[in-house]
């Protein structure tokens, strides 16, 4: 089965030779995980960047058979950021690939729980709410929760729900590196 590759540019044109550049790369992904059905490439140039050299960013997501992943990177040129991000998702995927063979206590894949659904609703005009994200809760250890906050590339917040307490969870970063933990519950 051969990689889907879907590119888009926000305040830029992508030309042809930095289209095909993008998916000669990227089809190279399939040599670490075969289980991968398609990728998404979202190339941005920001304006309002505060240094020169964060102008061009360069966003992949890959999705496939219990797999989400996702990595971006920041340079002051378009082919160095798609490089770099490439770089950082292969990473991901030797290490989600690792974690993989270990094996998971309950069978569970960790990316099924991030797994968005793919039809987006509609948002009323108005709002404050830019977007909505909808994906299925299984619970999953405090432990895979972490693994998959790095994998997904999340650096601020993955909610979960909790395993152990069937309680949802929001597992944030701290300033320190460590995770704190907010644990929920109803009246």
């Amino acid at each position: 089965m051969t990689l889907q590759v879907e590119i888009q540019g926000h305040d830029m044109e992508v030309t042809a030779s930095l289209d095909e550049y993008v998916r000669k790369k990227v089809a190279r992904l399939e040599r670490y995980l075969d289980a991968l059905d398609e990728a998404r490439v979202e190339l941005l140039h920001e304006k309002s960047a505060r240094s020169a050299a964060d102008r061009q960013v360069a966003q992949i997501t890959v999705r496939g058979r219990n797999v989400l992943l996702r990595a971006e990177e920041r340079s002051d040129d378009m082919f160095a950021a798609v490089d770099a991000a490439l770089d950082k998702l292969q990473r991901r995927l030797e290490r989600y690939k690792g974690k993989r063979h270990r094996g998971r206590g309950d069978g569970t894949s960790a990316a099924r729980v991030a797994e968005p659904e793919r039809a987006e609703r509609g948002i009323p005009s108005g709002t404050r709410i830019a977007r909505r994200k909808a994906f299925e809760l299984v619970p999953i250890a405090e432990e895979d929760a972490i693994e998959q906050m790095e994998l997904l590339g999340h650096e601020s917040f993955f909610v979960f729900l909790n395993l152990h307490t069937n309680q949802v969870n929001v597992l944030y970063r701290r300033r320190d590196g460590t995770y704190g933990l907010i644990e929920t519950s109803s009246r």
